[in-house]
């Protein structure tokens, strides 16, 4: 305990001399998002970005997360807390291979989730977060959309939209695996409990659901909600804030197997090592980070 103190008392420290302002995922470790400045899912985490006022931002998260800190904040240091925390939904394609794709669809404007590299985000014309796809979706002229890397967020947002959706067949493994019969097992586990899923889990997962969100709507959901419990299916790192938030409130998830391996990396004495080192300091190349710029301007300027 004395250790958690002192490790905790640095980073405090260290914040001080790099002029620092930590920003974690809600999908990080409890004692990560506790001493975080600011909590948030990828779309609230691009926006807190561009109006932090520090020299250095510690990103908490995924590499995808601070390659969009970097490419939104140039004159700024981004540091990743953990170098080696990927996604593996965003490696399931590649910049030459959306190119093949952009070829093969001539027409279709490209909608690329937030969950990709900046070099990705550099091929798309626009990008979107599970929060507002939709909307950005629904935002634009062509009537066929080239959507990359998940298939099913993908398919969700083809459910609200009359656009021609033609889907790249990746997918979040944390999600992806979610099977409906859990969904009912649960369910009859927690019968008065509401389902709340993220749009990444399969369509029929999310056909078993009464609401499909992001994690900054379920959080928003479930506090205005008159509901005492829910079934959750998304990464657990997201129960934390739901159970502080609501604290007469319970949560269960729909499988013990929801965890993301790379979200939950970062500890905070590895948070506190690449502070005292400079470490993993994440940088795009100029070219790329201006393409990438403007696909998520685009997204920021959809309220």
């Amino acid at each position: 305990m004395t250790n958690l103190v002192q490790v905790k008392e640095r980073i405090a420290e260290l914040k001080k001399e790099l002029t620092a302002v930590i920003v974690a995922h809600n999908y990080q470790r409890p004692e990560v998002q506790d001493i975080a400045d600011f909590v948030g899912d990828s779309l609230e985490l691009a926006r807190q970005c561009t109006e932090v006022d520090a020299q250095t931002i510690v990103l908490c998260g995924v590499r995808f997360m601070a390659e969009t800190a970097a490419i939104l904040n140039p004159d700024r240091t981004v540091l990743l807390s953990e170098g080696s925390a990927g996604c593996p939904l965003a490696d399931m394609i590649s910049p030459d291979e959306l190119r093949q794709w952009k070829q093969r669809y001539p027409r279709a404007a490209v909608v690329c989730y937030i969950n990709s590299s900046a070099g990705i985000k550099a091929e798309s014309d626009i990008c979107c977060t599970s929060a507002n796809g939709v909307k950005v979706v629904n935002s634009i002229a062509n009537d066929d959309i080239l959507f990359v890397p998940d298939q099913n967020l993908g398919h969700y947002i083809s459910t609200q939209t009359k656009k021609n959706m033609i889907l790249y067949p990746g997918f979040c493994y944390v999600h992806h695996r979610l099977k409906p019969e859990q969904v009912k097992l649960a369910k009859q586990l927690h019968p008065d409990a509401r389902i709340l899923v993220h749009p990444e889990c399969p369509p029929e997962v999310i056909a078993l659901a009464e609401a499909a969100l992001s994690t900054s709507q379920m959080l928003r959901y479930v506090k205005a909600s008159s509901h005492q419990s829910f079934i959750i299916g998304t990464e657990e790192g997201i129960l934390h804030r739901l159970r502080l938030e609501n604290p007469a409130k319970s949560f269960y998830l729909i499988s013990n197997g929801q965890i993301c391996t790379d979200m939950k990396k970062t500890t905070l004495e590895v948070l506190a090592r690449t502070m005292e080192l400079r470490q993993n300091i994440v940088t795009v190349p100029e070219a790329v980070r201006l393409k990438a710029k403007q696909a998520v301007d685009r997204m920021l300027a959809i309220v």
